[in-house]
């Protein structure tokens, strides 16, 4: 029986910043949260790249190995990224129609019969 004598292997995360506090995989502008909930939802990193084109499939194997050996950084970065689109998204709704909120649109909708 022969051995391999293989050269310790340290593998770099492919990940950067751009604008500061949001960070973009490999190459791409692919954002970083976008990969990681991929992959919770259970998608494979073959999967992930068929959706982000941009992306190399090593890239998201290195994401994926260093999220599964302390996932705790990411899922801060997570946390953070799910507070940021809430403020977003309450700023963009208050932008819209002011004074008219979700029920009154569907009651408005069942009224022109769009919608049951």
């Amino acid at each position: 029986m022969s051995t391999i004598d293989f050269e310790p292997l340290s593998v770099s995360v492919p990940l950067w910043e751009d604008p500061p506090g949001v960070f973009r995989v490999g190459q791409s502008r692919v954002l970083l949260e976008l990969v990681l909930r991929a992959f919770q939802r259970g998608e494979s990193p073959e999967n992930i790249v068929k959706s982000y084109r941009s992306l190399l499939l090593a890239d998201v194997y290195a994401v994926i190995g260093r999220y599964l050996v302390n996932p705790a950084p990411f899922d801060d970065y997570l946390h953070i990224c799910d507070e940021q689109a809430g403020i977003v998204r309450r700023e963009i709704e208050a932008a819209q129609n002011p004074g008219v909120g979700k029920e009154e649109l569907l009651a408005r909708a069942r009224v022109k019969g769009l919608i049951p």
